[in-house]
């Protein structure tokens, strides 16, 4: 990774012990990246190592949790993003083949990339290519969210259509886990609105978006939302793993 030195937390914010919501986030997104700052803190732990590949890096926000885990950083991402080109090592359009040999990395990062690109089964075809034996792909998308980054923003996948590109892809899938459920996405829905109310919108956002996270922590309520997540999902998360022998492209 480039300018290791230079980098700051944007999206996310990484204490040393706890993934949460960076400084960068808007107050009417705070919710769904707080859910995703959850997953990944939980799931990097058990799953980064090795050589890790942040495709779609961005401004790699979650560097700071998958340092401590992998030995090697590489950062891709292509020249027409909005968000720099400070850390990025490849400059290449993921809906092209990707420029590494079979069997580079041992982890693979999609943050937020999957709803950008044109041609996701070809992506995660090159993807289960250039992972390792074994191999770690972690992977989150929106779901029930607004547009964004438009015009280049051209899916929402349901859980099926996750497990179908998956099951193509010839990656096998370790987890798959629908992020909030009915009462987050009303909350991401008004705040996204009430933020662009003059002074009083963005307080009222975040005490409501955190008000909403709070109270549906709990185990007994999460288990009593478990219908409501799988039926009005704000976004997913995935864990998937190479196979265990090479596969080629295109095998």
């Amino acid at each position: 990774m480039k300018a290791e030195d230079a980098w700051k937390p944007t999206k996310f914010a990484f204490d040393g012990k706890r993934l949460s919501v960076g400084p960068d986030v808007s107050p009417g997104t705070w919710l769904m990246t707080r859910l995703v700052a959850e997953a990944y803190d939980r799931e990097l732990r058990l799953h980064a190592r090795g050589r890790l590949v942040d495709l779609g890096c961005g401004t790699v926000p979650l560097y700071a949790a998958y340092r401590p885990m992998v030995d090697q950083i590489t950062c891709v991402d292509w020249g027409s993003s909005r968000h720099g080109a400070e850390y990025r090592d490849v400059d290449h359009d993921l809906n092209e083949p990707l420029p590494f040999a079979d069997a580079s990395f041992d982890t693979a990062l999609l943050s937020d990339v999957l709803e950008h690109v044109r041609a996701p089964e070809q992506l995660l075809c090159e993807i289960r290519r250039i992972l390792a034996p074994g191999g770690r792909l972690l992977l989150n998308v929106p779901f029930l969210y607004w547009l964004h980054e438009q015009p280049h923003d051209y899916f929402r996948y349901t859980e099926h259509a996750l497990r179908m590109l998956v099951e193509r892809a010839g990656l096998r899938l370790l987890g798959l886990e629908s992020l909030g459920g009915a009462p987050h996405v009303l909350a991401d829905v008004a705040g996204k609105h009430l933020q662009l109310v003059p002074v009083v919108g963005a307080p009222l956002v975040r005490m409501m978006q955190r008000a909403v996270f709070g109270v549906t922590q709990p185990a007994p309520i999460r288990a009593a939302l478990a219908p409501s997540r799988q039926r009005f999902p704000l976004g997913y998360f995935l864990v998937a793993e190479a196979p265990s022998a090479v596969l080629r492209h295109g095998a």
